[in-house]
């Protein structure tokens, strides 16, 4: 259950729209013939994964949901908060092990950041002026 300090990042809801869409495209298909019902499950599986993935942050953990199950990680594990090459927001953590967090992009990363009670640096006050 997320508490009210928890940061929730989840993938854009017109992914939700396209599989109801096409769950309702695929209803006639379905109806054809009683072995194209399992074509049904493709628009089911791809809403549910929608509404569901994502990543949960508060102050004790991150908690990564994916379709089926979620993995919690405590703050006190991750080492780095980067971007890998297409922008995505990675944590390294301890063991070196490199995680993907679903739906959290690198410009998120202040506000996933701010979920554990910390702030960044003003970027601003490091780089000296002229």
């Amino acid at each position: 259950m997320s508490t009210p300090d928890t940061v929730r990042f989840r993938y854009n809801q017109a992914i939700l729209a396209a599989a109801v869409i096409a769950f309702i495209g695929a209803l006639p298909l379905a109806n054809a013939r009683a072995y194209l019902l399992p074509v049904l499950l493709v628009p089911l599986a791809v809403g549910l994964w929608a509404w569901r993935a994502g990543t949960d942050a508060d102050p004790r953990e991150l908690r990564l949901r994916a379709l089926f199950g979620q993995r919690r990680i405590g703050w006190d594990r991750v080492v780095e908060l980067t971007t890998d090459a297409r922008g995505r927001a990675v944590a390294r953590l301890d063991d070196g092990q490199q995680v993907g967090l679903p739906a959290v992009r690198g410009i998120d990363l202040p506000r996933l950041v701010s979920a554990t009670g910390q702030t960044l640096p003003d970027e601003a006050a490091e780089t000296p002026g002229p």
